[in-house]
């Protein structure tokens, strides 16, 4: 946390070599949106993220978790108990970007038959349902 006094330190996201690029694609990434989504109403195991969140495969779910540890945005727990318990939460910087990311999904949810309408005036295919 910067004091008002001290600049804040930001990278070019618009360069190639930007750092904050890798955890943007993190966040945004297919399967990183519906993972913040899902853990901010709470606390998951592996296998409840991985029912909640239809589609995703055993491994990106893996891979998604992950990077969002890494990147300080998911916690998770490892209870030694046999069998193995594991659980994810948001921290912090989590529940932040988690906020942002429910924002944007909740306005495209809204926005959905604006850009129906318009995916049909283009001449696309209307988006299939499941």
């Amino acid at each position: 946390m910067s004091t008002s006094d001290e600049p804040l330190l930001r990278g070019d996201l618009f360069a190639e070599a930007c750092p904050s690029r890798e955890v943007l694609r993190h966040v945004t990434s297919r399967w990183g949106v519906l993972v913040l989504v899902a853990l901010r109403r709470g606390t998951h195991r592996f296998s409840d993220l991985r029912r909640l969140i239809g589609g995703v495969s055993e491994k990106m779910l893996a891979q998604t978790l992950q990077a969002l540890e890494a990147d300080a945005i998911v916690l998770r727990v490892a209870h030694p108990v046999v069998p193995p318990h594991v659980e994810y939460s948001l921290t912090p910087l989590g529940r932040e970007v988690a906020e942002r990311v429910q924002d944007l999904a909740d306005w495209i949810e809204g926005s959905m038959p604006a850009i129906e309408q318009a995916r049909l005036k283009s001449g696309m295919q209307p988006m299939r349902l499941g």
